[in-house]
């Protein structure tokens, strides 16, 4: 059975996914969104006091959750991914994991799953996959200072990906984290970039919601990790979701990562998603 989402428990729910919509009301509903976001710093948040030092170990499970980990005061990050499950029957659920990180320790997980009632669409990931996110952060007693997605935020067709979709419902700064480019163009080639390197993407003729005359920065191309001898790691595509600027976004994506391509938060969302698979299938 699918979660419930209570509507009182989000920000703005006239934005909720609604799997019933065409896909003409989907896009009309994203645009609505988009003009809702902040795209500019409303958090507070220093990039330094969410850094991350040391990756955790992933080698024999996922860390324990210590709630009293760090300093209560510190902002907490949550990130959250997905996995997937075609069971027997054929119904395709989607499975979503948070997971909430301060001062580098992680101090709770919750997850959620939930039946998928549409395709996947290019551009239409939140009505497809935003209940159960929602559900899964929901779940957590810890409330989120940011988000970090698994997807795009403002690099997307209508400036409303599923980081600006859930970010704009629950009014929490987020930040999209994507591993291909859904639109938009790189100042610069990206091909063999080194560690730390980045360009602005800026706004095209793939983005409906904004004048490409104007060279709007949507988000940016970093390149996270990279071997030593051969650059052969693509770089992340990190994106505002809402009450975050473009060049905000790089910083703290850059803070949260501590040696591998993906940020902590969704490297660790990732490995609880796939442990949350097995338990649900």
């Amino acid at each position: 059975m699918a979660p419930s989402i209570d509507p009182a428990g989000v920000a703005r729910s006239e934005f909720l996914p609604d799997p019933a919509l065409s896909r003409t009301e989907m896009e009309s509903l994203q645009r609505e969104l988009a003009a809702a976001a902040t795209f500019a710093d409303d958090h507070g948040i220093d990039p330094a006091a969410v850094a991350i030092g040391e990756p955790a170990d992933l080698t024999d499970g996922l860390p324990d959750a210590r709630s009293e980990a760090g300093n209560s005061a510190s902002p907490v990050v949550v990130g959250v991914d997905q996995a997937f499950l075609t069971p027997d029957d054929g119904e395709d659920r989607a499975v979503s994991a948070a997971v909430a990180i301060r001062d580098g320790a992680v101090i709770e997980y919750a997850s959620a799953t939930t039946p998928l009632s549409i395709p996947y669409v290019p551009g239409l990931l939140a009505f497809r996959e935003g209940e159960p996110m929602l559900a899964a952060l929901d779940g957590l007693e810890t409330e989120p200072d940011l988000l970090v997605c698994d997807g795009s935020g403002r690099i997307h067709f209508r400036e409303a990906g599923v980081a600006t979709h859930v970010g704009v419902l629950l009014d929490v700064p987020s930040v999209g984290v994507a591993k291909s480019l859904l639109c938009g163009a790189p100042d610069e080639s990206t091909d063999e970039r080194p560690v730390g390197w980045r360009t602005p993407v800026r706004a095209d003729d793939s983005v409906e919601t904004a004048d490409p005359d104007t060279a709007s920065t949507i988000g940016h191309a970093y390149q996270s990790r990279q071997y030593p001898n051969s650059r052969r790691v693509n770089p992340l595509y990190v994106s505002p979701g809402h009450r975050v600027s473009p060049a905000t976004t790089v910083e703290l994506v850059e803070a949260l990562c501590a040696g591998y391509k993906l940020p902590e938060p969704t490297r660790i969302a990732d490995a609880y998603a796939d442990a949350a698979k097995r338990d649900a299938a």
